[in-house]
Formats: structure tokens, sequence, C-alpha cells
């Protein structure tokens, strides 16, 4: 990893949504300026994986992940499984995803979803590549969407597709520490993004500061979940650094060490 002090990691952006249209090499161009050495663009359906691909093809520092996120899972059936198989051999494709489980929008059938995210799982280790993984639950509830991902995750890994093991990084994380734990157990990094800027985003804060720095990356999730002081504005990768710096606080370490640190482990799992 010699080289790479100072540079950052946004894992998790969506570039290829409209709301960068009139402005995206200028965005670019900001998050290389604030040392944004690596942009993660997941896909959540099949032309925005696509869309992820051909991004990737045009910015040296873009790479992108191709899957069917759960709430565009009605779309999901062996079709998509080529299609997504045949973009995943592209040589900027680092992952699988965005996938996983969505109970609080609703917008598939819970069985469409496990399906969905049961089949890429397993695409992902056919491919030898990470999963990038989505659960949300309704608010209130004890996490079910991440609790059966956990499950589906530790089947998966059991089968014949998966001999070596999954890995990957549940996305956004804001679930609790338990499960936070056994989803390293089963290889996986932790995201964090805008929200542990929050003042009111105590659990995700406490989060932040327990875990282990070798297993969080760090992301934006642009457009989305904008960081202080930005909040009610489009996120953007040049604002990764603001994640980094209040991950550095809660953890109380210096901006230097947790930029490094979270850029060695997107290295490492993304291998790029």
């Amino acid at each position: 990893m010699n080289g790479m002090e100072g540079l950052l990691v946004d894992s998790h952006c969506h570039l290829d949504f409209d709301s960068f249209d009139h402005d995206r090499a200028a965005v670019v161009e900001r998050a290389r300026q604030a040392g944004v050495w690596r942009i993660l663009n997941p896909g959540v359906d099949l032309e925005s994986s696509r869309q992820a691909v051909r991004l990737a093809d045009e910015y040296p520092e873009v790479y992108a992940a191709v899957g069917v996120h759960p709430n565009e899972a009605n779309q999901w059936d062996q079709a998509a499984y080529a299609q997504l198989k045949e973009l995943a051999a592209h040589p900027k494709v680092v992952a699988v995803g965005e996938i996983g489980l969505d109970f609080f929008q609703e917008r598939a059938p819970h069985d469409r979803q496990r399906l969905a995210f049961r089949q890429q799982l397993e695409l992902a280790g056919e491919m030898g590549l990470p999963a990038v993984i989505h659960t949300r639950s309704a608010a209130g509830t004890d996490h079910p969407a991440m609790e059966e991902a956990l499950d589906i995750l530790a089947e998966v890994a059991d089968s014949q597709a998966h001999r070596s093991g999954c890995r990957g990084v549940f996305h956004s994380y804001s679930a609790d520490l338990d499960r936070a734990r056994r989803a390293v157990k089963h290889g996986f990094s932790l995201g964090f993004t805008g929200p542990v800027t929050y003042k009111n985003a105590r659990q995700v804060q406490q989060l932040a500061a327990e875990l282990p720095l070798e297993v969080l990356l760090v992301e934006t999730d642009a457009p989305f979940l904008t960081p202080q002081p930005h909040r009610g504005q489009r996120n953007e990768p040049a604002y990764v650094r603001l994640v980094v710096e209040k991950v550095a606080e809660l953890q109380v370490k210096s901006f230097e060490e947790v930029a490094k640190i979270s850029t060695q482990n997107a290295t490492r799992l993304f291998q790029w």
C-alpha cells in the first residue's frame, strides 16, 4: 500500500444518477482535488450497471459494481443473471452490487428480494468478486432485513457456490453492534456514510467508535446522505473527507491514519 498516504476512497457513490448529468466531470475533478483516489459506482438495476461500467471506462478513478437492488427485484430473472455475469467480466468491475434486502420501501415482495439476493451472492462467488450489500428495515423494528441477510450469507457461504467464503461490505451500516460483529465474522466490512456526522445519529456514531478501524469503509452514497455541514444539498465524492474526519474524531485517531487504513481496507477488498 506504499504511496497511498493522504489518498481517500469513496467506496459507494452513484455517479450515474441523473442529478450528476449537468456537471459530472466537474464532480469527479473536485473529488480529485480533495484527494479521492478511487470511486466505486454500484449499479441498482441492469441499465444502471451498464452505465456504471461506461463511467468506469471514461474516468480512471471510477470503478464499477454491477447488480440489481432489492427495490428492483421484480426485474430479476435468469436473463438478468446472464447479463450481469457478462458485465461482471469487465476488467473495471470489482464487485457485485448493490444487492440485498429492503423491508422499508417494500417495492418488491420479500420472496423476490431473497431470490435475487441469494442468486447474486452466488454470482459473486462464481466470479470471485466481493458483494456490496444494502439492508434496510422499517424504523422501530429489530433489523429484520439485516438478520435475514446474515442468514442467507451463512447459507450461501456453506454451499458449493462459495467454497472460498463470502466477502464484501454492508453499505451504509446502521444495525446494531452484535450484527456488525457477525457480519465481520462472515468476512464483511462495514460502510459508514454521511449520517455518522449527524448530531442525532448516536447509534451509528457509537458503532463507528467501537468497531475496529480495519473493518471500516468510508462512503458517500452520493447524491444521497450528505454529511454536515452540507446536509440538505446534493452529496458528492469530495465530501467523503467529512466522513473520514468524523470517524477519526470518534475513534480518537488522526485524519491521516483513518484515511490511510480505510483506503487500504477498500483496496484489499476491491483489488483495484
